[in-house]
């Protein structure tokens, strides 16, 4: 075999072993995200252990593995989409969360059902009796999301209102407030 086509071949090799690893790790960490071990009840103190996107986190209860939580009551916008004005929305939901949540202690208040069918916990987070999630969407960095019911909806709707007419973030852009409407639409229909 030409030396050529036998550096080929071993180059072929590497890049095989390189995807079978990282698909392999990628599954087990998705699998992980959406069914994390850890065992939360209502009013329990955790901290953050990573924001996976808007409106998903992994917290770490003392004792207890990583638990994901889809904030209750909202939807943040993609953030992975590249030249997408809705992606840098996106983002800085990420950044707040970071930001507003990081080193501080986060208190869990479980929806019911406490679980989502991905097997995610629906939650409201707090910190400091601040309301992570309508903190989002007073700043237009995420909409209300009302297909899984939840006490505090028309506080959040009206929040969404106020964020709406102050054109604050997606608000603001036109492109993405019309996507946010037809989303809107959509799950007002399936929540009905």
């Amino acid at each position: 075999m030409p030396r050529s086509a036998f550096i080929f071949w071993i180059a072929v090799g590497i890049l095989l072993c390189a995807s079978l690893f990282y698909g392999v790790n990628a599954s087990q960490q998705r699998r992980r995200i959406h069914h994390g071990g850890g065992v939360l009840a209502n009013g329990d103190i955790v901290r953050l252990d990573r924001v996976i996107d808007g409106d998903t986190v992994t917290v770490v209860k003392e004792g207890e593995p990583p638990a994901t939580v889809r904030i209750l009551g909202i939807k943040a916008l993609e953030s992975k989409v590249a030249k997408d004005p809705a992606s840098i929305l996106g983002r800085a939901s990420i950044l707040e969360l970071e930001r507003a949540m990081a080193g501080r202690p986060v208190r869990i208040m479980l929806n019911s059902p406490p679980k989502d069918s991905r097997g995610r916990y629906l939650a409201t987070l707090y910190v400091n009796d601040r309301d992570m999630g309508l903190g989002l969407v007073r700043g237009g960095l995420a909409l209300v999301y009302p297909v899984y019911p939840f006490p505090a909806l028309s506080l959040y709707l009206h929040e969404q209102e106020l964020a709406r007419a102050g054109k604050k973030g997606l608000w603001g852009e036109p492109e993405v407030k019309r996507r946010a409407i037809a989303l809107m639409e959509e799950w007002q229909g399936q929540a009905q």
